[in-house]
């Protein structure tokens, strides 16, 4: 296994999730997108894994609600941001 953050997996997922689900208006483009990933995660800690016994706990660290809930809010900044702000 390489060096990863586990973290950009979680964002990229989750803003897949959001922009599918529950925002519609937003600009979807692969620059607007990278924009909204690369500011979510400026606004998180990294969770670097280097070995599948790692990656397993972070997975299971990614089960509990309030790191669910603070990459909503990362990613629902970012996409306020850029929305407000898009850079095409």
């Amino acid at each position: 296994m390489k060096l990863k953050n586990y973290m950009e997996d979680a964002i990229r997922n989750t803003l897949d999730e959001l922009l599918e689900k529950d925002v519609k208006d937003a600009c979807k483009c692969s620059r607007c997108r990278l924009d909204i990933i690369a500011h979510a995660l400026n606004h998180m800690l990294p969770k670097y894994v280097v070995t599948d016994k790692g990656h397993t706990f972070t997975r299971v660290a990614e089960m509990q609600q309030q790191f669910a809930t603070d990459i909503l809010v990362a990613l629902t900044r970012g996409i306020k941001k850029v929305s407000k702000n898009p850079r095409h």
